[in-house]
């Protein structure tokens, strides 16, 4: 492991990408446009505390690019470092606030994809503007934070007490803080992936791939106090949105509201939300349920993405 560790620290690698022009911007928010306005617009909506860009890793491991050139309009909405304006945000400043006048700023109907917690995003406002929706992606959703096999929600809530101090004084959790989290949810993952890694051919495009992720993975975002709030204490505490108790602007969030088509990736591999975490969420009505064979952030970012995600996403897209 600490070889792993080593080569990891002096590996020459990083992503290289050029950004994509800023379509709309609104405090720390922006939206990213990877294509061509006469395509047909897809908007991704990514998690609150990692950078937007897992979804535009590096050459070759852009979900966002290569969409381009299957004919859509990527659109990443990168939320920023929260500054002392988004420090005060709830999940309600962010779903019917930011999100919503972002997919305001895209003339005519879009797709919307979210991913991880981006995923409940993205349910909450397909559900206050299904007018404006050709269809919904949710990827790696979590829904049910009690289901079998999750990763100790009830002492992911419990954490909180002691991190009131911080939320209190700096109006956000650290990065440390969430880093801390997600060890929580896999003890045994860090050391796993840097013993295989210092195994691998530092010059190949594997090595090349993990150093990239693993750049993004360190390079975390503070979360607003009241978001931190709502989601260890609510979604992880009270599994308030499988309870059907998760509010947003005083309209309680469920799947079954949002009635239009909607695609449901599920990595079987998934150790950060489980398979049957996101399961609950193929009651949607117009549901079709994807199993990808890969983890939670290698269906998105990983050697087999295209394969295990990224074709049969463009081949629903194309469908809508």
């Amino acid at each position: 492991m600490l070889a792993g560790i080593a080569a990891y620290r002096r590996h020459p690698h990083t992503r290289q990408l050029a950004e994509a022009p800023i379509l709309w911007r609104e405090g720390a928010a922006r939206l990213l446009d990877y294509g061509h306005p006469r395509d047909p617009a897809v908007l991704f909506v990514p998690s609150l505390v990692n950078r937007a860009h897992v979804l535009d890793l590096d050459e070759g491991a852009s979900l966002m690019r290569w969409l381009a050139g299957q004919g859509f309009r990527p659109l990443l909405l990168d939320w920023g470092w929260p500054g002392p304006t988004e420090r005060r945000f709830t999940l309600t400043d962010h779903v019917a606030g930011r999100l919503d006048r972002a997919m305001s700023a895209v003339p005519g109907p879009l797709a919307l994809v979210g991913y991880c917690m981006g995923g409940l995003l993205a349910l909450a406002a397909a559900q206050r503007r299904p007018e404006k929706l050709r269809g919904l992606g949710l990827l790696a959703t979590p829904w049910d934070f009690h289901a079998a096999g999750t990763h100790q929600p009830r002492a992911l809530s419990a954490a909180l007490v002691g991190f009131e101090p911080m939320l209190d004084a700096h109006g956000a959790l650290s990065v440390d803080a969430l880093q801390s989290l997600f060890a929580m949810l896999d003890p045994f993952g860090i050391a796993e992936k840097f013993r295989a890694f210092a195994r691998l051919d530092q010059a190949g495009a594997r090595a090349h791939r993990f150093v990239v992720l693993e750049d993004w993975l360190n390079d975390g975002v503070p979360l607003a106090a009241p978001v931190a709030r709502e989601t260890l204490a609510g979604w992880y505490g009270r599994n308030d949105t499988a309870r059907g108790e998760w509010l947003v602007a005083g309209l309680a969030v469920r799947p079954q509201a949002y009635t239009g088509p909607a695609f449901i990736a599920v990595p079987q591999r998934d150790r950060i939300v489980p398979p049957a975490a996101s399961l609950p969420l193929a009651t949607m009505p117009g549901a079709r349920v994807h199993v990808a064979q890969a983890g939670h952030i290698g269906m998105v970012a990983g050697e087999n993405a295209e394969s295990a995600m990224w074709r049969p996403l463009r081949d629903w897209l194309r469908g809508l």
